[in-house]
């Protein structure tokens, strides 16, 4: 009998399991549906479906954050944060989590207690770029452009691979009297995120900073300005050690390098960015100010494609004249996208870019 009675309590176990096995599997696909759903745009069918999803698997943290999600998405941020509370609390809980959390808190008007969600989540994952983008974001919706910087440059810093700090750090920059950070994070911010409509915003926002900055005030003659050029005697060095600031660096290269130029065109720049990027290394510059940027465009040209990723940089601030210049080279246009595509810019801990460096 007791055998018999083992028997019937191992059968029973395994129904158990295997019903709960087949719960999970149904939870699965509803959930996999309703993202899809949600992707496509129909977020109320997609939330009824994870509603069903999480009450089949209620321990699966992921149905509880795509529900929430779903909620954000249809402005409902008390809901959101609602659902999101918990789970930031979860060990799955992730830097999105508290993105998202924050957010909801933001976006219903709880500014304060959106600030403390994010420093929450920069405690467990002290290099988020997602997070030093977001409390970025809150200086910068109060003007207050120095402290937004602050936390873009650092999320550069710590997370160099996340676009969204350069795109931000590189528009205020290019607002500003110091350009050239933002020429040189809009560029890397281009060669992060390659096809948006924010890459095409950049392309125009470089094109047009190139514009105004380099000017021809007389013929044979060109003005620079990039940055302003303020000298500090306790930061220079001396000897070996002495260090011009960064900005004098960049617009004596700059100088050099627009000494035949006498307009500002695509074809312009593609001769100056040429001839600035050979300045930079023959004047040895790259020794004391070492940038992953031009060490890339170094590469580029090594390879034979430094026209044609100029043209594609600074394409939105001349249209006609990239589809003028891609139509009577078509080889170097194909052939550029085919390196292009497989020769990306390498960003990490040990190879990046960020305006403290100088």
């Amino acid at each position: 009998m007791r055998t018999f009675i083992l028997t019937l309590g191992l059968a029973a176990g395994l129904a158990v399991q295997a019903n709960a096995q087949s719960a999970k599997e149904t939870a699965l696909a509803k959930g996999q549906e309703a993202i899809k759903l949600m992707d496509d745009g129909h977020v109320p069918e997609s939330i009824k479906l994870l509603e069903e999803a999480a009450a089949l698997d209620p321990t699966n943290y992921h149905y509880g954050y795509e529900l929430a999600l779903a909620h954000y998405m249809q402005k409902e941020y008390p809901t959101a944060i609602a659902l999101l509370t918990p789970l930031a609390d979860r060990k799955e809980a992730s830097e999105r989590t508290y993105q998202l959390l924050g957010n909801s808190y933001d976006l219903a008007g709880q500014g304060t207690q959106a600030a403390e969600t994010y420093n929450q989540g920069l405690k467990k994952f002290p290099e988020s770029g997602p997070l030093h983008l977001e409390l970025g974001n809150l200086q910068l919706v109060k003007k207050d452009y120095a402290e937004a910087l602050k936390f873009y440059e650092k999320g550069i810093e710590l997370a160099p691979t996340f676009p969204s700090n350069y795109y931000r750090a590189a528009k205020l920059y290019l607002a500003s009297n110091n350009e050239l950070w933002g020429m040189i994070y809009g560029e890397l911010f281009m060669n992060l995120e390659r096809n948006s409509a924010r890459t095409a915003e950049m392309s125009k926002l470089l094109f047009d900073t190139y514009k105004s900055e380099i000017t021809f005030p007389k013929p044979n003659s060109a003005s620079v300005s990039f940055g302003q050029n303020v000298l500090d005697a306790s930061t220079m060095g001396k000897g070996k050690d002495f260090k011009l600031p960064y900005s004098m660096a960049y617009e004596t290269t700059m100088g050099v390098a627009v000494a035949t130029a006498h307009e500002i065109t695509l074809a312009s720049l593609n001769t100056i960015r040429t001839n600035f990027i050979n300045t930079y290394y023959d004047m040895k510059h790259d020794a004391k100010y070492p940038n992953v940027l031009f060490d890339y465009q170094r590469q580029i040209a090594k390879a034979g494609h430094a026209e044609a990723y100029n043209y594609w940089l600074l394409m939105k601030g001349d249209e006609d004249g990239f589809d003028a210049w891609a139509k009577a080279n078509p080889e170097k246009w194909k052939n550029f996208v085919a390196w292009y595509q497989g020769n990306a810019l390498e960003l990490n801990a040990r190879h990046r870019f960020y305006r403290a460096q100088y």
